[in-house]
């Protein structure tokens, strides 16, 4: 992975895990490479903390947010473009 390409190596679901810990307070913010390795996301954790490294709560949920965001549209435009059988 190449840290210049932001979260896009990152998959969804753990996006996804790692927001539901910010939201639920089990992570806190600026997120720290001992809580992305408790939660199982040591290995991305380099790419993980590239983008979100010294952000607050809101800036950790507003970049998290928007990527997930960003992903859902692409798989909405991709099943409408997808062959039908």
């Amino acid at each position: 992975m190449n840290p210049q390409l932001g979260l896009t190596g990152i998959a969804t679901r753990d996006l996804k895990t790692l927001l539901r810990m910010v939201h639920r307070g089990e992570i806190l913010c600026p997120v720290s490479i001992v809580d992305l390795a408790r939660i199982g996301l040591q290995d991305p954790a380099e790419f993980i903390l590239s983008q979100l490294r010294g952000l607050d709560e809101a800036g950790t949920r507003a970049v998290l947010t928007c990527v997930l965001a960003e992903r859902a549209v692409q798989e909405e435009r991709a099943s409408r473009l997808a062959p039908r059988d």
